[in-house]
């Protein structure tokens, strides 16, 4: 990520997700490799755009790793950016529309793609406008000591253009999940491609090889839902809210009614004849 990002000790990283969450890892360890500054940033500010902004410019800061969502409370605070200022964007898909603004505010803008199962980052691409117009976001190319296979049922490659389970291998892999030996088999799966026996991570997302040779990421491949990089099962929530008396079934989306603003809504129907208080739900 630093040969990507050119980070270096002249940059200052404003340093603006919370500990509990795995873009915590590239805020202060990506900067401590490069020798760059790191601002420390409350929370309460980072969740703010307009103080946020202020920081940004006081502080004289050079590089920002966030999610869409953080990077939307800026521009919705008429954030207008900074000359040699760099982004990095993670943690959920970044909408075109949003790129190309994010990119009239930024020298260079980064998108990067990875699960917390491949320490963090597994592929960036720096957003080209021209090919944000002609063929929408991508996701990349592998990062440093990264392979990427997008991979169908049998899994074997799938040609060029054709979509398929993004699958990673490399030396970012984890070993597994602490005391879960039947999700780690289910999920770090021994292979064989192109005759080279090799330990990938099936990532659960969908994507695609482009013509162009970035890859596409096109959702999910099951139900879970990611909402400011948080990944969520929607299932778990639903099957909360049936517990409540009167509640018959429930289904939960994601909903993004206004631009950036992903919310989790349930829809429930009710038993007939059930009542609620203010406060049953």
């Amino acid at each position: 990520m630093q040969r990507r990002s050119a980070l270096s000790a002249a940059d200052r990283i404003a340093a603006v997700t919370t500990l509990s969450f795995d873009m915590a890892v590239p805020d202060l360890l990506l900067p401590l490799a490069a020798g760059a500054e790191i601002v420390m940033v409350q929370r309460e500010i980072a969740m703010d755009g307009m103080r946020l902004s202020r920081l940004l410019q006081d502080e004289r800061i050079t590089f920002l790793q966030a999610t869409p969502g953080m990077w939307q409370l800026l521009v919705d605070a008429q954030w207008p950016g900074a000359p040699g200022f760099r982004g990095w964007m993670g943690g959920e898909a970044l909408r075109p529309s949003f790129a190309l603004a994010l990119c009239e505010r930024v020298d260079e803008l980064w998108n990067g793609y990875g699960p917390t199962e491949t320490t963090v980052y597994s592929t960036a691409w720096r957003v080209d406008p021209a090919a944000v117009a002609a063929r929408g976001v991508a996701i990349g190319l592998p990062v440093d000591n990264t392979e990427i296979w997008i991979l169908d049922e049998a899994l074997q490659p799938c040609p060029i253009g054709v979509p398929g389970e993004i699958c990673i291998a490399g030396d970012g892999l984890a070993h597994g999940y602490i005391e879960r030996p039947e999700l780690t088999a289910e999920r770090f799966v021994n292979v064989r491609i192109l005759g080279h026996a090799k330990t990938v991570y099936r990532s659960g997302d969908r994507g695609r090889w482009r013509n162009d040779g970035l890859i596409e990421h096109l959702g999910r491949l099951d139900f879970q839902l990611k909402v400011r990089g948080y990944r969520i099962e929607p299932g778990e929530i639903e099957a909360r809210c049936v517990e409540v008396p009167g509640v018959s079934r429930a289904v939960v989306v994601a909903r993004e009614d206004s631009p950036g603003d992903v919310r989790l809504v349930a829809y429930l129907p009710l038993t007939p004849g059930a009542g609620f208080g203010h406060d049953a739900l």
